[in-house]
């Protein structure tokens, strides 16, 4: 099993998952990340490494790299690595951490013999919270041995790995995006909408934190059909008008996400997904007048 790594790009991702291997008795390598300041930022976080501001060849000398740059650049960072490295890469285990790309961004690094995959954890970082990998599952794909070392990894941080083929990586992760990034945004939506009527920000997140809790709760335990609360479960589309006609008065993007979560609900939830958006096209209008 390796026992030292290397990473490329110390974001919030790169950060933790050093920070969390060198907890785990990893030798912390190089550090790369685009400046001088950034990369001994990234060390002080990491508690471990050698800090550069720029690809170099010293990131071989591991037995992980782990890439952790953006997704737009991770073909570059490759190829550039692999025009750097040369024979240093072959027997190799680099990984990316993208959620949305598969391992053959790391194509050049593969040509040069090394053993490439992704390991990605379903899960969001911050710079001001901990972040807790406990139970939290790691998708894993690529060459056996990357995936071998991927799932070693997801094990000791307390994650569950999930192998995945390569091609299904951009929907695992619009699913996720789904639940994280757009709930996230209907949940500041929902926000703002009380904030207007004369709540403050505190008394709106008091409001709707609880709701949020329990419809998880029942989520998990009950499953979501059975969750399903709320005016379109009971068919009440008076309610479903009212609600239109309130969000008129909001930016546009307030309708349109009411109104496409309403027909989205009415797919995957309604136990009659065809009646329930045959009655939600009746109700539901945009503002110029036409059908949704």
């Amino acid at each position: 099993m390796a026992q030292t790594v290397s990473i490329i790009g110390a974001g919030r991702l790169g950060r933790t998952l050093g920070k969390r291997l060198r907890e785990l008795g990893w030798r912390v390598g190089a550090v790369v990340t685009r400046s001088a300041a950034s990369s001994r930022a990234a060390v002080r976080a990491i508690g471990a490494g050698t800090p550069h501001a720029d690809l170099t060849s010293r990131a071989l000398d591991a037995d992980l790299i782990f890439l952790a740059t953006p997704d737009g650049t991770l073909a570059d960072v490759a190829r550039t690595l692999a025009e750097i490295g040369g024979r240093e890469c072959r027997g190799k285990v680099i990984l990316h951490g993208s959620g949305a790309l598969d391992s053959s961004v790391l194509a050049p690094l593969a040509k040069r013999g090394a053993f490439t995959g992704s390991l990605h954890p379903m899960q969001t970082f911050s710079d001001r919270v901990a972040t807790n990998l406990r139970g939290v599952v790691f998708t894993i794909e690529g060459h056996p041995r990357a995936r071998r070392v991927g799932r070693r990894i997801a094990q000791d941080l307390g994650g569950v790995p999930v192998a995945l083929k390569g091609e299904s990586k951009g929907a695992y992760h619009a699913g996720g995006t789904l639940v994280a990034g757009h709930a996230l945004a209907l949940v500041e939506a929902a926000t703002q909408v009380l904030m207007e009527i004369g709540f403050t920000r505190r008394r709106a997140a008091q409001a709707l934190l609880p709701l949020i809790r329990q419809t998880l709760d029942n989520f998990e335990r009950l499953g979501p059909k059975a969750s399903f609360t709320g005016p379109i479960s009971r068919g009440d589309y008076a309610t479903v008008r009212k609600h239109r006609d309130a969000f008129r008065k909001h930016p546009r993007e307030f309708q349109d996400a009411y109104a496409t979560v309403a027909f989205l609900a009415g797919r995957v939830l309604s136990a009659n997904p065809g009646k329930t958006i045959r009655d939600l096209k009746r109700v539901l209008k945009n503002p110029r007048g036409g059908s949704q």
